[in-house]
């Protein structure tokens, strides 16, 4: 039976813009609603390396060591000013649709997996929040945790993947004007440095 605060509370977490949703909304209107899909793919298998530290019960040592957490908040951070600053860069170099060398699915793929991998949000929501939808009196804990975590997966699938088509079916009134497209990306570009601030300042 689903959970249903469990569900609530992770359309929550998901539906809130984050850099995955960045990645994927701004790989859609650079180049086409596949390469959208590709990157909602990396986000959502981006999960997996949470879900099995949480299994493995890494969440006691993280709320136990202060620098284990500095330590992934200073890596996202940095990832994401890097990924801020090649975005600010190549603005306005992708043409819609166009073949470049982040056309290819794998290497979208790979680049969304290693976001949401050092994405902080999903690190505090499978370290200390997902023990909170784990029932007390039940008797496989490790099952029901895998069970929520592959729920939250597919939904994160689904809201990225929409969110992907969206901008991908919006993104073929802007193609022909490269001030717009440079634009829309730079500011990406600035969404995605707001987040790197914003992580490297926040507090275990």
């Amino acid at each position: 039976m689903i959970n249903s605060e469990f569900l609530l509370a992770s359309l929550v977490v998901i539906l809130i813009p984050g850099t995955g949703a960045v990645y994927t909304i701004s790989t859609a209107l650079s180049q086409n609603w596949r390469a959208s899909i590709a990157a909602a793919i990396g986000c959502t298998l981006g999960i997996v390396p949470h879900i099995v530290a949480s299994v493995l019960g890494l969440s006691a040592i993280m709320n136990m060591s202060a620098q284990v957490f500095s330590a992934i908040k200073i890596v996202g951070a940095v990832y994401l000013f890097y990924l801020a600053w090649k975005m600010w860069r190549e603005a306005g170099s992708m043409e819609m649709g166009g073949k470049t060398f982040e056309s290819k699915p794998f290497k979208i793929i790979l680049k969304a997996i290693a976001l949401n991998l050092l994405n902080p949000k999903l690190t505090i929501f499978f370290f200390a929040f997902l023990p909170l939808f784990i029932s007390k009196s039940t008797v496989t804990p490790t099952f029901e945790m895998i069970k929520l975590s592959i729920l939250f997966m597919v939904i994160t699938l689904v809201v990225f993947a929409i969110y992907g088509l969206l901008a991908s079916a919006i993104s073929s009134s802007i193609k022909n004007s490269p001030k717009i497209m440079k634009w829309i990306q730079r500011t990406f570009a600035v969404i995605l440095a707001g987040f790197a601030v914003k992580l490297a300042f926040t507090e275990k």
